[in-house]
């Protein structure tokens, strides 16, 4: 399953730490900006996660000229346009977005507007439209999951159509991802679940599917167990900075891991699910990790057995035949599944989320044939294969 040929590319800037904030200013003044507008949701706001941003800007003298804080959940093509709007108005230079996935794709499709002119995101979509560096861009993820900070896709809905318009170019990707534990410290405890478990399967998917390389390998297999290290104890002490940051870089590295290497099956349903049932990304992956796992079994069986030295840890794992290994990392997943259910209620099956109905599946396995992710995973999958992943997913 080696690849003879493959390309690893990662150039943004990663500063984490507790006091990566204050890093913001200096970072802004060597990309010559002094006007950056925030980009954020007003969860992220009311949460106070906007204070030290701005206060780390202000001591150093940048002016915050404005802030927009009112991404939703599924950001449009009609937010985006009045964003770059404003941006213009106040003549701004500079963009930092402030959020989870929703506010970070938000900030890219801005970035497209306002550098490359025009008010019609929509003529931006697909890959490799834009030609040229953006403007100046700073992310600041304050969930531990997407990795979109390192990734150089954006998806945004346009409305009228009701299609989601995807964005690729690695002109996309910011110039700086800062991950700061203090932006985590207040998830609720299903969204620090269900985003690590987002993280978990970005690791697993990126370690065992077609693409992957020596260099992927790496971030996957140490983000695979920081997460299997920090979730639980997090879970259990939502203030544990350390463990907090911890989920973050895993979250970031799992990202670098998945954008070099691509995703499968899990992906593929997951973008599906999402799209006719409305159920978190996070929370679709998690809901499918083993039971597409168990689908690829006899094809990822090497990858797969490998991770468990990294889920489980040395001693489990040298206790392991090798033979059993792999069935012994499913066995972990769903371990920590039963887990993350006990404390937070994080749902296992489609049926436990209660906002699936059976007559969907059929629609949902047509659907992710058509994913891109599907491309990269490991064992082919037709139509009737997707029908039985998602009947053992269902209950």
């Amino acid at each position: 399953m080696t690849n003879s040929y493959y390309e690893f590319f990662c150039p943004v800037k990663v500063i984490a730490g507790k006091a990566a904030l204050e890093h913001i200013p200096y970072e802004l003044t060597g990309l010559a900006a002094k006007r950056p507008m925030i980009v954020t949701d007003k969860g992220v706001r009311a949460a106070g996660l906007l204070d030290p941003v701005i206060a780390a800007c202000e001591e150093s003298g940048l002016e915050i000229v404005t802030i927009y804080d009112d991404v939703p959940p599924d950001s449009s093509t009609t937010v985006v346009r009045d964003i770059a709007g404003i941006y213009r108005q106040e003549k701004c230079d500079s963009i930092i977005a402030v959020g989870g996935g929703s506010a970070i794709d938000t900030g890219k499709a801005v970035n497209i507007l306002v550098s490359e002119g025009g008010t019609d995101i929509a003529k931006y979509s697909g890959a490799g439209v834009i030609k040229k560096p953006l403007k100046p861009f700073l992310v600041v993820p304050t969930t531990a999951g997407t990795g979109s900070e390192v990734t150089s896709v954006a998806v945004i809905t346009d409305e009228a159509k009701g299609v989601k318009l995807p964005f690729t170019s690695s002109f996309l990707l910011p110039n700086a991802a800062v991950i700061d534990p203090r932006m985590t410290l207040t998830l609720p405890p299903h969204i620090t679940a269900a985003t690590a478990m987002d993280a978990l399967t970005h690791a697993t998917e990126a370690f065992t599917c077609m693409a992957k390389n020596p260099l992927s390998d790496a971030y996957a297999t140490a983000a695979v167990k920081k997460i299997s290290q920090s979730l639980l104890t997090v879970m259990d002490n939502p203030k544990d900075t350390d463990g907090r940051l911890e989920l973050a870089q895993a979250s970031t590295m799992a990202g670098i891991a998945f954008s070099n290497s691509m995703v499968g099956l899990v992906h593929a349903l997951g973008h599906a699910t999402g799209a006719i049932c409305h159920l978190p990304h996070g929370l679709c992956m998690s809901l499918y990790l083993p039971y597409v796992l168990e689908y690829n079994l006899e094809d990822i069986r090497g990858p797969l057995g490998d991770l468990l030295l990294h889920l489980e840890g040395p001693e489990v794992y040298s206790a392991t035949p090798a033979s059993r290994r792999a069935e012994a990392s499913i066995s972990a997943i769903r371990k920590l599944r039963d887990q993350l259910h006990k404390r937070c209620q994080l749902p296992r099956t489609l049926k436990e989320t209660g906002k699936v109905q059976e007559e969907q599946l059929d629609l949902i396995a047509e659907m992710a044939l058509d994913d891109g992710a599907i491309m990269f995973n490991p064992k082919e999958v037709t139509l009737e294969d997707a029908r039985a992943v998602l009947r053992r997913a269902w209950a």
